[in-house]
Order: C-alpha cells, then sequence, then structure tokens
C-alpha cells in the first residue's frame, strides 16, 4: 500500500496547496483578473509571489511588455499565464536543487493546466469533457483496474488531471532541464506512451525525480574523476560512466574495463589488477573522419550477437568493437555516442566559438541526461523519428539541416546579449527572440558543470529577460516542418513492411511481374530483329530510318516522359480517395529446403563462371595493351586508329545508323551467313588470344588482425 499511499497522499497535499493559495488573499477578496479560471488563477497569484509581485504590478508588467496583437480578448488569458509562467520559472529554475522539489513539480505542471484552461469558458468546456469521458469501472470486472505496471494503474486513478502535447511543450520547454524546444514533443509521446495521449502528474513528477537523480550521479562522479586514469580538458565534462562487462575489441585482443563519455570524447580504460590502465581516448571533437554504428560481435571474430559499437576513425589503425552486455545496453551507449558526434560536428560546420560552443555541448549534455533518465525511471528508449537527443533527431528528420541552421540562428542572437551586456533583443523590437529560451549552459552551470570558463553570473539576467508569449519561435518552426515531413516518411515505411517478403524466389517473382512491359517489349524487338517475321521487320526497319532521317529519334525520351506524366495525372484525377488495388503476382512454385539449396548452389557456380569469364577477359585485354603478342597488338591498334578517325569525321548521326543497321540486319536473309562467318572469326581471334600471366602472392598474416 504504500506506493498509492504515496498517490493519494501527493493528490491531497496538491489540493491543499490550491486551496490555500486561493485562499490567502482572504475568502472574500474577488478576482483581480475576472476572465481568468480558477487554476489560471492560483497560478498567476503563485508567480506574483515568487516574483515578490502584486498581481496588479504582474499584469501592467505584461500589459507594458506584450504587443497589442497579443492582448486581443481571446487569447488575453492564456498570454497572460504564459508570460507569468515564464517569468516565475526564471527565478524557480535559478536554485540548483528545483527538480527534487515537490512544489517545484506541482507548480510546473499547474502552468500547463491553466495553461490548457486560462479563461472560465474554456474551464467549464474541459470540465464537461472530463465528466463526460470518465471511464466508469464495472463491479463485475474485478480485473478492469489492475494492471502488470502499477504506473500505468496509478495514472487511471488520477485521470481527472492530465495535461495535453502543447500545453507541455509551452510550459516544460522553458525549463532547459526539463525539455528542449527540439524534442519537446517526441518527450511527452514518451511519457505519454501508456497513458494515452495525456500527461498524468504521477508520471511527468517521476520523470522529475528521475531527472533528478540522474544529475546529483554524474555531478558526484564529476566531483570525482581524479579516480580516473585521464586529465579533462578545459570545458569537458562527464556525461557518462559504464563498467558493466564492456569488452573491448582491438585486432584479436579482447579486454574488459570501463566506459566513459565526455562532451570531447570517449575513453576506455581496460581493467588491471585492482585498478584500470591508462585510458585509451577516441576524439569525438575533431575532424578524423569518425563512423559509429552498430556491429554484430561474437567469441574468436564470430558475428553472432547484435550488441557491439564499431568505432573507426584516422586516429586508428584499425577499427575498434565495443561490446556491450545486451542490445538494448548497446543501443543506448550508441545513442549519447552518436549525440557527441554530431554536436561537435555542428560546431565545426558553424564555427562556434566560447558561449556558443558551451551553450550547444550544453543542449546535447542536458539531452544525454534526459535520455539516462527516461531509461533508468520508464525502461523505454525513443529511436528514430522519437529521440529525444536534439542533434541526433536533426540528422534523422526530413529537413533536418533547417533546424540546426535555425539552432544557430537561434544562438546567434544569444550571443549578441551575451557579448553587449545589455537587452539589445526586447519585445518591443521588429525582430523579436520569439518562445522561451533554454538557457542550457547557465541550468548546467546551476547544477555543477562548469562548461564556459568566463562564464558571466550577470549575462543569465540578459537571457531569461528576453521571453515572448503567444509566438512560434523559428527553431519550433523548424521542427513542425521536419516532423511533417516525417510523417509522410513514416507512413511510406509502413507500406514498406507490408510489401516484404522473406525468401528470393517470391522476391524474383515480384519482379518479373513489375518488369513485364519491358520484358515484353524486350522480346517484340528481338523478335523484329530476328527476321522471322520479314514484313513486320521491314517495316519497323523503313520506321527507324525514318525517324533517324527527320531528326526525330531525339524526340523519343521526351515524349516518352510527357507520357508517363500525363498518365500519372491520368491515374491522379480519376483515382483520387480511392483505395490503391493491390498487384497480383504469380508465386513461384514450392520449394523444399534442398532443392533451395541445389538453386543456391548453381546460382553460385554460375557467379562463379561469370567472374572467371570477366578475369580472363581482363588479362587478354592487358596482353593486348602491353603488346605482348605483336602481330595481333598491330590488327587491333590500327582498328582503334580507324574508329577513331571515323568517330572524328563522321557525324554521330550517320554512326548511329551505321550501328542500327548492322545490329538490326544481322539475321536478316541477306545477311544472315556472312554475321554468323564474322561472329564465327572473331571468336576464333579472339580465342587465339593467351592471356596476360599472373602470379599470386602468399597471403600475410598480420597478429594484430581480426
Amino acid at each position: 500500500m504504500g506506493f498509492f499511499e504515496d498517490i493519494f497522499l501527493g493528490e491531497d497535499e496538491r489540493k491543499k496547496k490550491e486551496n490555500a493559495a486561493e485562499m490567502e488573499g482572504g475568502p472574500s477578496e474577488p478576482r483581480l483578473i475576472p476572465n481568468l479560471s480558477s487554476i489560471a488563477d492560483s497560478v498567476v497569484r503563485r508567480c506574483s509571489r515568487i516574483l515578490l509581485l502584486s498581481m496588479e504590478q504582474l499584469q501592467q508588467s505584461f500589459e507594458a511588455e506584450i504587443r497589442d496583437h497579443f492582448k486581443q480578448p481571446t487569447s488575453y488569458a492564456r498570454n497572460l499565464v504564459e508570460y507569468c509562467s515564464y517569468k516565475a520559472l526564471c527565478v524557480e529554475t535559478q536554485y540548483p536543487d528545483h527538480l527534487a522539489d515537490k512544489e517545484f513539480s506541482l507548480l510546473t505542471f499547474d502552468m500547463m493546466l491553466a495553461w490548457e484552461a486560462p479563461d472560465t469558458e474554456t474551464e467549464s468546456l474541459l470540465k464537461a469533457n472530463a465528466c463526460s469521458n470518465h471511464p466508469e469501472f464495472d463491479d463485475d470486472n474485478e480485473g478492469s483496474l489492475f494492471y502488470a505496471c502499477a504506473t500505468i494503474m496509478a495514472s487511471q486513478i488520477d485521470g481527472k488531471m492530465t495535461v495535453g502535447l502543447e500545453a507541455f511543450a509551452r510550459i516544460a520547454s522553458a525549463c532547459a532541464a526539463v525539455a528542449d524546444p527540439i524534442t519537446v514533443h517526441n518527450l511527452f509521446d514518451v511519457l505519454t506512451s501508456s497513458s494515452g495521449g495525456c500527461l498524468h502528474f504521477l508520471i511527468y513528477d517521476k520523470y522529475l525525480k528521475s531527472l533528478y537523480k540522474v544529475f546529483k550521479s554524474t555531478k558526484h562522479i564529476s566531483g570525482q574523476h581524479r579516480n580516473l586514469n585521464f586529465n579533462l580538458a578545459d570545458g569537458e565534462i562527464i556525461l557518462e560512466v559504464d563498467a558493466r562487462s564492456i569488452l573491448q575489441h582491438n585486432g584479436i585482443s579482447t579486454r574488459p574495463g570501463r566506459l566513459t563519455l565526455t562532451s570531447h570524447a570517449l575513453y576506455f580504460e581496460a581493467s588491471g589488477i585492482g585498478s584500470y590502465d591508462k585510458a585509451a581516448i577516441y576524439n569525438l571533437s575533431k575532424d578524423l573522419k569518425q563512423v559509429v554504428k552498430r556491429e554484430l560481435t561474437g567469441p574468436w571474430g564470430s558475428r553472432l550477437f547484435d550488441k557491439a559499437v564499431m568505432y573507426k576513425s584516422d586516429s586508428v589503425a584499425e577499427p575498434i568493437y565495443l561490446e556491450f552486455s545486451g542490445h538494448s545496453h548497446r543501443d543506448y551507449w550508441f545513442a549519447i555516442i552518436q549525440e557527441v558526434l554530431n554536436v561537435n560536428k555542428f560546431i565545426r560546420k558553424y564555427n562556434l566559438r566560447s558561449f556558443q560552443k558551451a551553450e550547444a555541448l550544453s543542449k546535447a549534455a542536458l539531452g544525454i541526461f534526459r535520455h539516462h533518465a527516461l531509461k533508468e525511471a520508464f525502461h523505454v528508449t525513443p529511436s528514430h523519428f522519437k529521440s529525444i537527443l536534439a542533434f541526433n533527431l536533426a540528422e534523422k528528420l526530413p529537413k533536418g539541416d533547417k533546424i540546426l541552421e535555425a539552432l544557430y540562428n537561434h544562438l546567434e542572437l544569444m550571443q549578441v546579449g551575451y557579448q553587449n551586456n545589455a537587452d539589445v533583443v526586447t519585445a518591443s523590437e521588429e525582430k523579436p527572440l520569439a518562445g522561451p529560451l533554454p538557457d542550457s549552459l547557465y541550468t548546467l552551470r546551476r547544477i555543477g558543470f562548469l562548461l564556459l570558463k568566463e562564464d558571466n553570473p550577470e549575462g543569465n539576467d540578459i537571457l531569461v529577460r528576453n521571453i515572448h508569449v503567444g509566438q512560434t519561435c523559428p527553431l519550433q518552426m523548424a521542427v513542425r516542418e521536419s516532423v511533417c515531413y516525417s510523417g509522410r516518411v513514416e507512413a511510406a515505411r509502413a507500406t514498406l513492411y507490408q510489401v516484404k517478403v522473406e525468401d528470393i524466389d517470391t522476391n524474383l517473382a515480384v519482379i518479373k511481374d513489375l518488369l513485364f512491359p519491358l520484358s515484353e517489349l524486350g522480346k517484340l524487338l528481338s523478335h523484329l530483329a530476328s527476321w522471322e517475321d520479314p514484313f513486320k521487320s521491314k517495316v519497323f526497319l523503313f520506321l527507324i530510318l525514318y525517324l533517324l532521317y527527320r531528326g526525330w529519334v531525339w524526340y523519343i525520351l521526351p515524349c516518352a516522359l510527357v507520357s508517363a506524366a500525363v498518365c500519372m495525372f491520368w491515374q491522379k484525377h480519376h483515382g483520387s480517395g480511392k483505395p490503391i488495388k493491390a498487384f497480383q503476382v504469380t508465386p513461384p512454385p514450392n520449394r523444399n529446403p534442398v532443392e533451395l539449396l541445389l538453386m543456391l548452389q548453381d546460382g553460385v557456380s554460375q557467379l562463379q563462371t561469370n567472374v572467371q569469364g570477366g578475369t580472363i577477359a581482363l588479362l587478354k585485354l592487358r596482353a593486348l595493351l602491353i603488346a605482348a603478342f605483336p602481330q595481333t597488338t598491330n590488327k587491333v591498334a590500327i582498328t582503334l586508329v580507324i574508329v577513331a578517325i571515323a568517330v572524328s569525321l563522321v557525324p554521330f548521326r550517320h554512326l548511329l545508323v551505321l550501328v542500327l543497321l548492322e545490329m538490326y540486319t544481322r539475321h536478316m536473309p541477306l545477311r544472315k551467313e556472312s554475321s554468323e562467318k564474322l561472329v564465327r572469326r572473331i571468336k576464333e581471334w579472339w580465342s587465339r588470344i593467351p592471356a596476360a600471366p599472373i602470379q599470386i602472392g602468399a597471403h600475410e598474416e598480420h597478429n594484430n588482425s581480426r
């Protein structure tokens, strides 16, 4: 019962705080802003106490700083809530342990609720929907309340107070430690994966607590970095340390050890007797053409288990393989290593220095900490387009380069404020910096991570005052555009899984049926070129000659392309909204495993024969080029000179006519006998040319080969 007691006690504590906040000004005190909902009024009052301002002063500040366009009656209440929330969060997040504070969790969650229901009209509408949609449990169904996961069950109990995507994105992204504007939507999807797109306070509070534990443990490890067998550079911080059954394969040598990831490099310390050896350093910050990918591994170089990461760069003689305890463990490390690689690639691309470089590294570091927190609290690892690592996501998403470009412009505006130490970008200027600023660098500094030595404490005031409400910043707009494209890509990928077949025979049958029109066209041309029907062959010959004479042959390809385009427009016009008809494929005959093995053996033998034939042809050409056989070389050289003169003097159209005539009329009755004799003589001549000799050297054994 301890788990559920905490749930209900947390809800009781929440209600008591709300009632106390509402009653602080006296039970008979009317609302100073009548249009606000009860939760919005409570949030504004608490924000005013945090900012040491009265509600009148806070409202006047809102009226003075926000443009008239964002003070329309329809959006006034929401923009006021958003403005007060941003101002209060700038103060609350200055405390190092704010994530561990229960009041901070309650405050931010209430801010999200107030953002969703800022006025009385919206509040009443949401309450009506909540009552109509609230599930009523059947007494006969005793197991309807209980699930394997206690978190899901508690979420069902706490189902009245939930937050949607937009509210979470607007409020959570104002706290750099909690969420990032680039990945905030993916973070919400992960947190609500078991609750149908509704964020419960229990899950949100659990996420914040897990995030605080990650910060605390990583800070503790960083404070004891002297125990590590390597020195950190200026501005380099530790992001993750793991010594759980990690093996490094370097050539034929395999050693267990401890793996450490920092903002600049990857360190592996091999296990020694009672301690660790000197660390091997794999630099991730320099342009060394690094390649990091998932890899199979196993004993004695066998490829059996999918649980390794391969690292290759110009700084290592051969690839390094890091083997983890399992594929999920490997996927986590692969993702965070890729994030460090991508953020340093971003820094080099835009030549970031000082403050901008530290801010980019801070953004990546906080993303890795969030990734770790989700893994520890919910045992999930987001992948592909749902990644919560900002720079990995920008690399994966379509038009992700637009996100990085918007992020660079974002850092440029922040750099202006950092250098001038003044509010150079405010709400009243023509080009405002829209949206909350996630001051990642200062967030890490408050936690205890120092990426910039010449850190200016006053610079934080510059950043936090550049806050705008009611707008979508260019960075978030770029993310939304990319997410829209990623939805199309995911829809297209979903169709791939439906048509994928495993066996080779079925794939070949699909290819054969798809290329049936082309194969029929090829059969028709082959039939005409064989002159089995002289009349049709003559008609086709004269047609080709006429097209060449008129110069129309060059319009064949454009006409084919235009015809394909017209066909596509026709299908779009008449087939719009109709489901695509499934393509019918004739299945291949069923074969037992023995027949499949024999077919595979025949295919390999045929491939080997073709490769041998190609090798012999190349060796014969080499013999001709080096004049190993002078008599034959003379004839070939003279022929090449004649062809060169013909190509340089005769117009290309005439050469094309001659080539087509020679190929097409090769099997006509008048030329059939002479053509066969010519082909026979060429084959006999080619068979008389011996191949150039080759010598196969002994295989060199390397002691360090894998």
